[in-house]
C-alpha cells in the first residue's frame, strides 16, 4: 500500500482542461474549414457565372406579354417578335405525362424494395436494371423507343414517344431517391402501427409514405428538372413546330430545348441569339417555380400530417 501510494502522481487541487486544443488539431481543423469554404466557392463560381449570363442576356424578352402568350408562327431568324408559349406548353405537357406514367411506378418499385423484398432474388434483379437505368442516355432511351413506336407498331412521331422515352430517363431517379427516403422512415413507427393491428399496406399508406413525403416529393423534382432539358428525345420522336400544338398524340410540338437548338445556329443575328437566351432563361425559370411549389405541397403535407 506504501509502494502504491508513493507511486500515485500528486494532485495539485486543479481541473483538468479537456476543453482546449493542441496546436497539430487546431491547425487542422483551420485548414478543413478553408478547404471546404473554398470548395464550395469554386463550385458555386461556373453556377453564377451561368445563371448571370442567361439573366443579363435574356431577361429582356421575358418581360414582353407577347413572350408568354404568342408562338413564333410566321416569325423567321432575321425577325424579332413573337414568343415561347407554344414551346412551354410543349415541354409542361410532355413533362407532365412523363411525370404521369414514372412517379406511380417508381413510388411503388421503391415500397417494393424496402418493404417486401429485401434479401430476395426479384428486388436484386429490380436493383440492377435500376442501376443500368440510371447510366443510359438519353439518345439510347430515344432510339429505343423510336424501334418499338415507329419501327415495330408504325406509329407516327409525336410528344407523347418523347415522354415514353423520357420515363426511361426519370424512373431510376425518382425511384432511388424515394428508396432512400423510405429507409429513412424509423422501424419504431413501422413497429407502432403493427402492434395496433394495423395491416402493412395501410401502414405503408397511412405512415411510412406521408412520413417520407416531402423528401419524395423532392425526388420527383429532381426527376422532372432532369428531364425537361433533354434535347435528344425530342430531335428524334417529335419533329419541332413552331404553331401551337396542345395534342401530344397528334403533330410536331415545340418544346424549350427544341426552341432553342432551332436558332444556335443563327447566333450571329441578334433576334435568334436573343431568342436562345430568353428561352434557356424561361427552362430555367419553370424549373425554379415546380422546385418551389413542390417545396410549399410537401410541407403543407407536413403540417398536415401531424
Amino acid at each position: 500500500m506504501t509502494a502504491i501510494a508513493e507511486n500515485k502522481p500528486a494532485y495539485d487541487g486543479q481541473a483538468l482542461d479537456l476543453t482546449g486544443k493542441s496546436g497539430a488539431r487546431a491547425f487542422k481543423n483551420t485548414l478543413a474549414t478553408v478547404l471546404i469554404v473554398l470548395a464550395f466557392v469554386i463550385a458555386m463560381i461556373p453556377l453564377l457565372w451561368i445563371l448571370g449570363t442567361v439573366i443579363s442576356k435574356g431577361y429582356h424578352l421575358l418581360l414582353s406579354a407577347d413572350w408568354w402568350s404568342q408562338s413564333q408562327r410566321g416569325i423567321t431568324v432575321r425577325r424579332e417578335g413573337g414568343g415561347a408559349y407554344h414551346a412551354i406548353m410543349g415541354t409542361l405537357i410532355m413533362s407532365l405525362i412523363t411525370a404521369l406514367i414514372a412517379v406511380p411506378i417508381a413510388v411503388l418499385g421503391a415500397v417494393y424494395l424496402v418493404e417486401y423484398g429485401k434479401g430476395t432474388r426479384a428486388a436484386r434483379v429490380v436493383s440492377f436494371m435500376i442501376d443500368i437505368l440510371t447510366g443510359v442516355p438519353s439518345i439510347v432511351a430515344a432510339l429505343f423507343i423510336y424501334a418499338v413506336w415507329i419501327t415495330i407498331f408504325g406509329f407516327n412521331r409525336v410528344g407523347f414517344a418523347v415522354s415514353l422515352s423520357l420515363v426511361l430517363l426519370m424512373l431510376p431517379v425518382v425511384l432511388r431517391s424515394t428508396e432512400e427516403m423510405l429507409k429513412l422512415v424509423p422501424d419504431e413507427l413501422r413497429e407502432a402501427s403493427y402492434a395496433l393491428g394495423v395491416p402493412k399496406w395501410k401502414t405503408i399508406m397511412k405512415v411510412v409514405v406521408p412520413t417520407a413525403f416531402g423528401g419524395i416529393v423532392t425526388g420527383v423534382m429532381l426527376g422532372l428538372a432532369r428531364v425537361m432539358g433533354e434535347t435528344a428525345p425530342l430531335l428524334i420522336l417529335v419533329g419541332y413546330s413552331k404553331n401551337i400544338n396542345l395534342n401530344p398524340f397528334n403533330g410536331f410540338m415545340g418544346a424549350l430545348p427544341t426552341m432553342i437548338n432551332q436558332d444556335r445556329t443563327e447566333l450571329a443575328l441578334q433576334p435568334a441569339a436573343d431568342r436562345v437566351w430568353a428561352a434557356a432563361l424561361t427552362l430555367i425559370l419553370l424549373v425554379l417555380v415546380l422546385n418551389v411549389l413542390a417545396r410549399l405541397v410537401a410541407r403543407f403535407s407536413a403540417i398536415k400530417s401531424k
